[in-house]
């Protein structure tokens, strides 16, 4: 079986062949893409250098992954205003789902500043603004991605970027596993003029294991983001034609590793969120194949991992006993009553804080609640929700088989990052908060591919993007 796709302004051609049980999906020899470097080296960069390590004179937020995400918006500002391009027809749902949130934070933001909400002192201001900074590096990943990335060529070009930082970061999270040392200190202390902040937490005890961090905060992100990048990792090694495979799947290992050492229930639901769905819309052989392949991982790390059977089943059958689980539920009354005392914008964008361990609130939609109140609790939901259902009609829409899977594949991870902040507050995170909205992009460039399949408004009039977009 041949399909031939010509992307956004007729450049690439690609080829799905089927033979056997193995697909490949290669763009037309000598069209590489044409994703801006920044944006690359951005994506690669949420993985590589710590978010503990920032700048002093900005703060919290003056780390390199957040100071490249702002000029990237910086930059998409200046070419609009510039007329270098035009955004307004490059629609796609995700950018109205970050603008909304985006309004939402700055809607609260300028309620504290108004002292209309919470209290108005300098830590609280600048948590507020921290927390501006991280919308607006949010939203200048998903309108970088979203308008830049057009062709399957693209599509991979930053898709290798972003699985290049996540290898890496599951190597730190094996070292980290095998030898018990930390190979993200050697990185802090060649970040010259950067200065410690803290936060991170590279080693957890839970049960007779030791979860691991990899290069991200905390055990929980660690194995949200591997999850929320299996779908794409699986779906790069069946069609990048770069490369060698056995490589690939090497990549898509380490990504399971991540999810296993941290013997966490939120890597648990976030590992079956993102094969229930991003499975379906894999071509027939490799549908087989992945579901064939799970059992036997999964039996492969109760024999190989000493005591991970037992420490995962009694995390999985915890009752409010477990501290982590009393915390949960613990503190649904508070939430209540702070929300009743500023129910509209909350208490200021990143103003909630915990007095001890037990006030945590590991729940993104209830910290939301709490300190955006419920204007930005509402569009927390959009900002989470919509990338995802809209991509699953993308993938349910594609025509190319190749293009289908890597939509369903990005649905996974959307789906991953949707569901699991109910589990965690996960844009408290900074590798996550800055992931899914590459994500986001991501699955926006896709959204536009799907749209340029020939017969596309024939078949799917529900799916225009007059009718999503934005």
């Amino acid at each position: 079986m041949t399909t031939t796709y010509e992307g956004h302004g007729g450049h690439l051609r690609t080829r799905a062949r089927r033979a056997g049980s193995r697909f490949t999906y290669s763009p037309m020899a000598g069209v590489p893409g044409d994703v801006p470097l920044l944006l690359c080296v951005a994506a690669f960069s949420i993985f590589f250098f710590p978010s503990s390590m920032v700048i002093d004179v900005i703060g919290a937020a003056g780390t390199v992954p957040m100071i490249l995400a702002c000029l990237l918006l910086a930059f998409w500002i200046a070419s609009w205003v510039w007329n270098l391009h035009r955004p307004v027809p490059l629609r796609f749902p995700g950018r109205a789902a970050g603008v909304m949130f985006f309004l939402a934070v700055a809607g609260s933001y300028a309620a504290l500043h108004g002292g209309w909400i919470g209290r108005t002192d300098s830590t609280a201001l600048a948590a507020a603004d921290r927390w501006m900074i991280l919308v607006a590096a949010s939203l200048g990943l998903i309108l970088a991605a979203g308008e830049t990335v057009r062709t399957m060529a693209d599509v991979l070009q930053l898709t290798r970027w972003i699985l290049a930082g996540a290898f890496f970061s599951c190597l730190v999270g094996l070292v980290q596993f095998t030898l018990q040392i930390n190979p993200m200190e050697w990185v802090q202390t060649a970040m010259a003029g950067f200065t410690y902040n803290g936060g991170d937490t590279p080693f957890q005890q839970r049960g007779n294991l030791v979860r691991v961090a990899g290069s991200t905060f905390h055990s929980i992100e660690f194995a949200v983001v591997s999850a929320m990048l299996l779908p794409l990792s699986i779906w790069r090694a069946l069609h990048d034609p770069r490369g060698r495979r056995w490589f690939h799947w090497l990549q898509t290992a380490l990504l399971v590793f991540g999810i296993a050492s941290t013997v966490s229930r939120s890597g648990t639901l976030a590992a079956v969120v993102a094969i229930g769905v991003s499975v379906p819309f894999m071509p027939r052989a490799a549908r087989r194949v992945v579901l064939m392949t799970v059992p036997v991982v999964i039996a492969f790390l109760f024999l190989a991992v000493p005591g991970f059977l037992s420490t995962i089943l009694g995390a999985l059958t915890a009752d409010n006993s477990d501290p982590s689980i009393a915390t949960r539920t613990n503190n649904f009354p508070r939430v209540v009553r702070m929300v009743d005392e500023h129910p509209w914008f909350g208490l200021g964008p990143g103003n909630y804080r915990a007095e001890n361990a037990l006030q945590i609130l590991d729940n993104q939609y209830l910290n939301a609640a709490v300190s955006l109140g419920l204007v930005g609790l509402a569009f927390l939901v959009v900002y989470l929700w919509l990338p995802t259902v809209t991509t699953t009609l993308a993938a349910r829409a594609a025509r190319a088989p190749a293009l289908r899977s890597l939509a369903g594949a990005l649905a996974g991870g959307l789906a991953v990052a949707a569901v699991c902040s109910v589990t965690f507050d996960s844009l408290s995170f900074p590798v996550f908060a800055l992931l899914y909205p590459l994500l986001v992009g991501l699955a926006g460039g896709v959204w536009r591919m799907v749209q340029a399949e020939p017969g596309f408004l024939g078949r799917s009039a529900p799916f225009r993007s007059h009718n999503l977009g934005a």
